[in-house]
């Protein structure tokens, strides 16, 4: 158990260190930055909210064809 707390704990650690590493040598300056970071949340948001659609749209099919299926006795 202790392992793995050590091994969450370093690569939470490396994590947080590699992103300010990452936003130290970023070619953008911090508003660029952003705004870039603001617009790929945004684009992920969607691409997830259509995701989603989709397969309710899917799961709404197969429920509907699965109450054809069996009917009440």
């Amino acid at each position: 158990m202790d392992d793995a707390i050590d091994f969450l704990g370093g690569f939470l650690l490396g994590a947080a260190i590699g992103g300010v590493v990452g936003l130290l040598f970023a070619p953008q300056s911090g508003g660029e930055l952003q705004q870039m970071i603001r617009e790929r949340a945004k684009m992920v948001v969607e691409e997830g909210r259509r995701a989603a659609a989709d397969r309710r749209a899917e799961l709404e099919a197969q429920f509907a064809q699965s109450k054809q299926v069996v009917r009440p006795m």
